[in-house]
């Protein structure tokens, strides 16, 4: 190395120093390119997930250069070979290169510890919502509800989520602490229908098919309440009524399981479609154009036409 060294000095005219430092510089970038292709080949083997592929390759690819530039530094620059400042350099260095992963890996302690959601929770993260199907070191997937299907229905996809969201994006959970949601399914009639009869219809069909899910969201509610500030007054359905453009509008409100908000809606709605058939004087509203000769009386109730 001497002899070469002294070579090259006496040819291009630089110091034999200078000359040594160069050798070792590119010793060094040969080495750490070496050093990321065994890694990157010991990955590839040890698993076929792209995301984790790509997650090794993406890490290294900041890493080593940074590493490469610190000791480059310390060969060329005299301040960088206080081993103090070296340690701090690369201790940042690591930090912003591998500031991705340690994020997420934070999140999974985080998500393991505090248990913001576990596996089985249906959740909304950001814009995706799902169940939790699985949670490891750097992220966690879900099943996709919503997208193009409605009322929370499996879509079938798998989303994978990075686990550092967690920190930057507000969740929502449907089941931990408090398994039932609150749902409304809203009914709009005429203002020549029989309105307190029809809410009279609609509350007992909403009592009779969540006859029993009061009594267990009670127990749910007590159990919650010890580890979260939860308190309802009032469990039981009810049904409101409002006056809106075109009609009166009664909105049934009751507790379902998230699971089953879909099927607990299409229930309700055959009883509803299949009692108010039997009616003579409730019709369901809608937008309509109304036409009056001249001398008639607009506010007569006999210009409505039944919809049936």
């Amino acid at each position: 190395m001497i002899n070469i060294s002294n070579y090259f000095a006496e040819t291009v005219g630089l110091s034999t120093d200078t000359i040594n430092k160069i050798f070792l510089s590119l010793g060094f970038i040969v080495l750490l390119y070496l050093f990321q292709l065994l890694i990157l080949q010991i990955v590839w083997r040890q698993t076929k997930n792209v995301r984790i592929r790509y997650q090794w390759k993406r890490s290294l690819s900041f890493l080593l250069p940074f590493l490469g530039l610190v000791i480059i530094g310390a060969i060329w620059i005299q301040a960088f070979q206080q081993f103090g400042a070296f340690l701090g350099l690369l201790t940042a260095g690591l930090a912003i290169a591998l500031k991705d992963p340690l994020t997420n890996l934070a999140g999974w302690f985080f998500i393991v510890f505090r248990h913001p959601f576990v596996v089985g929770d249906r959740i909304k993260i950001g814009e995706h919502a799902g169940d939790v199907i699985d949670i490891r070191l750097f992220q966690f997937t879900i099943l996709e509800i919503n997208s193009w299907v409605e009322a929370d229905q499996s879509t079938g996809r798998m989303i994978h989520l990075p686990n550092g969201k967690i920190f930057t994006e507000p969740q929502i959970n449907y089941t931990t602490g408090f398994n039932y949601i609150w749902n409304e399914i809203q009914v709009r009639i005429t203002f020549e229908s029989n309105w307190e009869k029809a809410l009279k219809i609609l509350q007992d069909i909403v009592n009779r098919r969540a006859e029993n899910i009061d009594r267990e969201a009670e127990r749910e509610i007590f159990e919650a309440s010890k580890n979260f500030m939860i308190h309802y007054t009032h469990l039981t359905p009810y049904v409101y009524t409002e006056v809106r453009e075109f009609g009166i509008q009664l909105t049934i409100r009751y507790l379902c399981n998230p699971r089953r908000r879909r099927g607990t809606e299409n229930d309700i709605w055959k009883d509803i479609l299949t009692e108010f058939k039997r009616q003579d004087d409730i019709w369901f509203a809608y937008p309509t154009t109304r036409f009056y000769k001249l001398g008639e009386d607009p506010h007569e109730k006999n210009f409505h036409t039944p919809n049936k």
